[in-house]
């Protein structure tokens, strides 16, 4: 592990496509399931450690915007992984774009609708609208650097540890798992009328939390 990390930080690894693939098919499933987590959290000590309230739209355990926030870090940070203090900023930078705009494009589009709202809940100091705020870009600033200095060169790792074949058979089996979860929830259960998950999760007697709409 500590030479593969080495060799990282060299720039003297050199990826071949199937490691590419495997490697960012795992990068979704982390990310969006360490979004999950976090969030999971995050919201029991919002709602005064009283309960634990589900997240996402899943019925899985992860979030499509912390996968796509991971690829967006990796795209635009990794040329500079040799000073963490650049990771951190543009991962800063970069996620909270993307939160923001994502959170207003989902208030504009959907008839005032929000997924989260900064503007009710704890340490929502450098509040933007409810769409984004200091707390959860210094969040994803140190995500990114977990992402690139931990996540990543254990993946990599992973990849020469096991074979080719098995790297591949797992990493999109997973990521597929989770992609298909998500296409059946945002696109199908809706095309058809079917159950999505938040609506049986709330059969279930699971609680989400509720922002409201319009604000």
């Amino acid at each position: 592990m500590k030479e593969v990390f080495k060799d990282y930080k060299n720039n003297s690894i050199k990826f071949e496509k199937y490691q590419i693939i495997g490697i960012i098919c795992l990068l979704i499933v982390v990310a969006g399931t360490t979004g999950w987590i976090y969030e999971f959290i995050f919201y029991y000590f919002n709602g005064g450690m009283q309960k634990f309230y589900m997240q996402g739209g899943n019925f899985l355990p992860w979030i499509n915007i912390y996968a796509v926030g991971s690829i967006l870090i990796l795209l635009c940070t990794y040329k500079y992984k040799k000073n963490p203090l650049k990771v951190f900023l543009i991962s800063v930078i970069s996620t909270g774009v993307l939160e923001y705009f994502s959170g207003l494009a989902i208030y504009k589009l959907c008839d005032g609708l929000r997924l989260w709202d900064y503007n009710v809940e704890i340490l929502n100091f450098g509040n933007i609208g409810g769409f984004v705020c200091l707390r959860s870009v210094l969040i994803f600033g140190f995500g990114g650097l977990g992402l690139l200095y931990y996540i990543l060169p254990f993946l990599i790792y992973l990849s020469k540890k096991i074979s080719k074949k098995a790297f591949l058979i797992v990493s999109i089996t997973l990521c597929s798992i989770c992609l298909c979860d998500e296409f059946y929830n945002l696109v199908i259960a809706r095309a058809i009328n079917t159950p999505r998950a938040s609506a049986v999760y709330k059969e279930l007697g699971f609680e989400y939390v509720k922002f409201e709409k319009g604000k």
